[in-house]
């Protein structure tokens, strides 16, 4: 057997005979910072990262590794409160192996969450964004011999962002007062934050947004048919001068994700609940 079929076999196995019968129909994937709202998520079931077999552990700040299943807009659902990345040093397969074990555990659509910079000069900290599309500079996931039972070898990515989810959530934040922008997301592998000539760069190719995650999680949900939709919190500025300061900031990036959270929590309940 395909050695990353059995890691993805095994961790679904223990998953499932944990979460007492339930069939989540979501998942969200909760950024640096973001994990707060899966607090909110009813009758909760925890399940720490380090408890699971042949899964990773998430190293970065912001990122507590557990996986929550409850309910959540009366929907059942799993959230990952953290996420792994390509910079922490695990290659492609491990760093999306959640998103099969959700897959496998029957999961019908993903919500991702990022803290990203800003490259469009209207956007400010603390604005929330639809992403309506993305550009990939890191390997792609699927790499490798195709894993024929999620998915074909070359899957479609024209909507890789659900159009359908996006207008319900624009037509959801217009109801409650909730001003959202629509942007394309550049991901790149970090850790190190851009230079201004990479800003520059990303911004003339048609890029709003930059993080160093997200990406790689939709692209193999998207071979899974999984259908996404993914937001980004406006944490910083990308700054695009070279000047004698530190503009970027890992501590800052999380304590300015935690206070859109309040925002992104009602958005999120209620466009599960559509569901």
């Amino acid at each position: 057997m395909d050695e990353r079929i059995n890691k993805i076999d095994t961790a679904a196995q223990f998953i499932a005979s944990r979460l007492e019968g339930r069939k989540p129909l979501a998942a969200i994937i909760l950024g640096s910072g973001l994990g707060e709202l899966a607090e909110i998520i009813e009758d909760r079931i925890t399940i720490p990262y380090t408890e699971i077999p042949c899964f990773p552990v998430s190293t970065v700040i912001g990122h507590k590794g557990n996986f929550i299943c409850g309910f959540l807009g009366g929907k059942c659902v799993l959230a990952m409160q953290g996420r792994f990345h390509y910079y922490e040093g695990y290659d492609m397969s491990t760093l999306t192996l959640p998103v099969r074990v959700m897959s496998k555990l029957g999961v019908q659509f993903l919500f991702v969450s990022n803290a990203a910079g800003a490259l469009n000069p209207e956007y400010k900290v603390g604005d929330t964004v639809i992403i309506r599309d993305h550009i990939n500079f890191m390997p792609n996931p699927l790499i490798g011999p195709n894993m024929e039972d999620f998915g074909p070898r070359f899957p479609d990515m024209t909507c890789a962002y659900d159009l359908e989810l996006q207008k319900k959530a624009l037509e959801i934040a217009e109801g409650m007062g909730i001003k959202l922008h629509r942007g394309i997301y550049f991901g790149g592998s970090g850790p190190s934050y851009e230079t201004p000539a990479e800003v520059r760069f990303f911004r003339s190719s048609g890029a709003d947004l930059v993080g160093m995650s997200t990406v790689p999680e939709v692209i193999v949900a998207r071979h899974c048919g999984i259908r996404v939709f993914g937001m980004s919190v406006v944490t910083n500025v990308c700054n695009t001068q070279n000047v004698e300061r530190n503009f970027n900031d890992g501590e800052d990036v999380v304590q300015q994700a935690g206070a859109a959270t309040k925002r992104m929590i009602p958005l999120f309940t209620k466009l599960i609940e559509s569901l």
